[in-house]
């Protein structure tokens, strides 16, 4: 019975990464502050072997490609991703989105208050969501000084 379910598991995962790794497909490498941090890079794509492998300061693009089994075939090495998120000091706070934010949430942000947060989202119905942050200086009652005080807790829908 275990055989079966080691069978079963390893069809499954070499579908999987089959399905992946389709012609053509970039190689990307991420590298997720959490796993710099442990010692560790993933790497996906077109490569024999997905998954995490550790780092260190000497390793090269070509070390950690070999240490991933090499590319396959259909690798498109043109394509290579690399891509290193910025280290962030400690957890960040949730982000409230100005042009999602329903009244009672923009109300908690510092210096904004019911009446400030009403004005919110009449801005936003008269005029459509937000194109920027810092267009919510353009509404009554946010002056540069509230703006720069909640510039750090607010974002945008993409």
């Amino acid at each position: 019975m275990a055989a079966l379910l080691l069978i079963a598991a390893t069809i499954t995962g070499s579908l999987i990464t089959w399905a992946r790794c389709s012609p053509g497909q970039p190689i990307e490498i991420f590298l997720p502050p959490e796993e710099v941090a442990e010692g560790g890079i993933a790497i996906s794509g077109a490569v024999a072997n997905p998954g995490y492998y550790p780092l260190t300061g000497s390793d090269s693009l070509e070390a950690l490609l070999s240490a991933a089994g090499g590319t396959t075939e259909e690798a498109d090495l043109t394509g290579l991703e690399l891509f290193v998120p910025e280290m962030t000091q400690g957890p960040q706070p949730q982000r409230i989105d100005i042009n999602r934010a329903e009244e009672w949430l923009l109300d908690i942000l510092p210096g904004i208050g019911p009446s400030r947060a009403q004005a919110i989202v009449d801005y936003r119905l008269k005029n459509g969501p937000f194109r920027s942050t810092n267009e919510l200086m353009k509404v009554e009652g946010i002056g540069t000084a509230i703006y720069e005080q909640i510039k750090p807790l607010i974002t945008m829908a993409d």
